[in-house]
């Protein structure tokens, strides 16, 4: 492989790019924000989504999906899809005019979309049928990629030929990829630790302290894994990168958006006020919902996730939802309970 295109400039997108041109790969990163791609190509920046972060100067930037597909540099090899999750479904359709049969696609958004509880791959089996689908996830901070600090990550896909093929593109010293055929996995474990990172936020937010947010991240952890079986993911996925790795690098940091968002409701501030001050989306807002309706679907037991929906997007008390958590009858301690 020798050209990436990365559909969507944000933090994660930015980030990916300089890994591709680090790993020496000509990259194209689509925006749809004229004055992104004016300072990626002129002065080196994304000061909007990663701020701080000098820019190769080999990266450039296009307003068009087409022209990151195939431009006057050629065709690209493969693409990033770096969307929010929400989003996904309307880039796919975009993709879907200009992409050729076979190219592959590696999805690196986390969620699950709301309207149909559909995975991100599963969007992709119906919108782009004859492309080949991996998913990019684990814990990694945007910024701390940017930086060329080392972090790992789980690549997924059925095709362990195309994955050895994109790994070696992608990979380097500071940047390990970690190979899997669990797609389901590496989707369910991105995509409900966002939920789970909110209530550890709003844990740190009203005071509850360190006991109380590792004990939602291990309960946590098992929702994570009852909703992966009943979705047809492995267990031992969900307790790689993208499963437990995910979900203690989101739980525990200000630099996770999601946590971040709950430690200031849990502090008393209004959902509406903390996403009008923010120019980068917390996913966990979205997927909430998506997870929870979800695990309706499959009659999956998820109090957690259900309780965060619940704040969230129901009005739901927030100290009256912690103590209907504590009250739960206590049972034996296994994943399926």
């Amino acid at each position: 492989m020798k050209r990436i295109g990365i559909i969507g400039a944000g933090a994660w997108g930015t980030a990916l790019a300089l890994v591709a041109r680090r790993a020496g790969l000509d990259v194209v990163i689509q925006a749809r924000e004229a004055n992104v791609v004016d300072a990626i190509n002129e002065t080196q920046d994304n000061k909007i989504f990663l701020p701080g972060v000098a820019l190769d100067k080999g990266i450039r930037a296009t307003a068009s999906i087409a022209d990151a597909i195939e431009g006057d540099e050629g065709a690209a090899d493969a693409l990033l899809l770096t969307v929010p999750a929400q989003f996904l479904r309307a880039a796919m359709g975009e993709l879907a005019d200009s992409i050729k049969p076979g190219i592959p696609i590696v999805i690196c958004a986390k969620g699950i979309e709301q309207d149909t509880g559909a995975l991100m791959s599963e969007i992709a089996a119906e919108v782009l049928t004859d492309t080949p689908v991996l998913v990019l996830s684990g814990p990694t901070f945007a910024a701390e990629v940017a930086a060329g600090l080392p972090a790992a990550v789980t690549l997924a896909c059925q095709d362990d030929d195309l994955a050895v093929k994109v790994s070696d593109a992608l990979a380097g010293p500071m940047f390990r990829i970690y190979r899997s055929d669990d797609l389901i996995g590496a989707q369910i474990g991105g995509a409900v630790k966002n939920v789970l990172a909110i209530g550890c936020g709003i844990v740190d937010g009203r005071g509850l302290g360190d006991n109380a947010r590792a004990a939602l991240i291990t309960r946590g952890l098992s929702e994570i894994v009852r909703l992966g079986l009943a979705k047809g993911a492995r267990a031992e996925t969900l307790m790689g990168l993208c499963g437990i790795g995910d979900l203690v690098l989101t739980c525990n940091a200000m630099q996770s958006r999601n946590f971040s968002l709950g430690v200031a409701l849990g502090r008393g501030e209004a959902l509406a006020n903390i996403l009008d001050a923010r120019s980068s989306v917390a996913e966990g807002v979205f997927s909430a919902a998506s997870v929870s309706g979800l695990a309706r679907t499959l009659d999956v037991d998820m109090p957690l996730c259900l309780a965060v929906d619940g704040i969230l997007n129901h009005f739901a008390d927030i100290d009256a939802t912690i103590e209907g958590l504590l009250s739960r009858p206590m049972k034996q301690e296994t994943a399926q309970e």
